[in-house]
């Protein structure tokens, strides 16, 4: 199936509703004490990621009849089909378990091989970005677009820690080393979607990180390249994709100079 401009635009209205509904539900769970699981050392899961993705799953199924899901909670595959809803219930579930307002759900509807749709709602902080391919870039309906800052000196960047934190340490401290010397500083909120949108609204000049998956940046992704960003992986001649072990996201003018900070892959 083929989306045009005003399929797009319709899908992006309706869908806008269901993620915010889901926002809903992690700010009634807010106060509540939370239930917590691992799925690994430091990977957490929740009865709030479990609530929002079937909610997200129930409302999706009816904006676009006969979509699929590849959620982070009942993912069986990382490649999704086409008319794919790609899904991030609760980005930043230690944030949450915590208290820390970094949290968000990333969405993105996946077809003909990219990200056309993509939404990052922030509930606590009331904030909702969207991104639809090829109209634009928005937080809470008002355009935005990427930073203009063109001198590392000058820059914010953001970066994550993946859960093989211990595995990978040399590496990690190597790059985070390089960004603190060179840089203006460099910010952990710990919700990669969030980072994205942060650096498609020009709040962040620049992001990097290893080990993220494909419901952690397909909706962040086209989010930055539709305020006019770049994204690569951290060689910026290698193009991102799904499976891509590192990404590198920035306003475009400081791509190459971060990349040139990060160690090899």
């Amino acid at each position: 199936m083929r989306l045009n401009t005003n399929d797009l635009a319709g899908l992006a209205a309706e869908a806008l509703k269901a993620v915010a509904s889901a926002g809903d539900i992690i700010r009634d769970h807010w106060d509540r004490p939370s239930q917590v699981t691992r799925k690994g050392r430091i990977d957490l899961v929740t009865e709030t990621d479990l609530a929002v993705e079937a909610a997200l799953k129930e409302s999706l199924s009816r904006v676009l009849p006969g979509s699929t899901f590849l959620a982070e909670e009942s993912a069986e595959t990382l490649d999704p089909g086409d008319l794919t809803w790609i899904i991030d219930p609760v980005d930043g579930t230690t944030n949450f378990a915590h208290r820390v307002p970094f949290v968000a759900t990333s969405v993105a509807l996946w077809s003909g091989g990219r990200s056309v749709l993509g939404f990052v709602n922030v509930p606590v902080m009331g904030e909702m970005f969207h991104a639809v391919l090829g109209g634009g870039a928005f937080l809470n309906g008002k355009p935005i677009a990427v930073s203009a800052i063109d001198s590392l000196e000058e820059s914010l960047v953001a970066t994550g820690f993946p859960y093989t934190v211990r595995e990978d340490m040399r590496s990690l401290m190597a790059d985070l080393e390089n960004m603190l010397a060179s840089t203006q500083g460099v910010r952990r909120p710990g919700a990669a979607s969030v980072d994205l949108a942060y650096t498609a609204a020009g709040r962040f000049d620049a992001f990097y990180e290893i080990g993220l998956k494909p419901w952690d940046t397909a909706a962040g992704w086209l989010l930055v390249t539709e305020a006019g960003g770049r994204v690569t992986q951290y060689d910026p001649a290698a193009p991102y994709h799904l499976r891509s072990r590192s990404i590198l996201a920035s306003n475009g003018l400081l791509h190459d100079a971060t990349a040139g900070l990060l160690g090899p892959i």
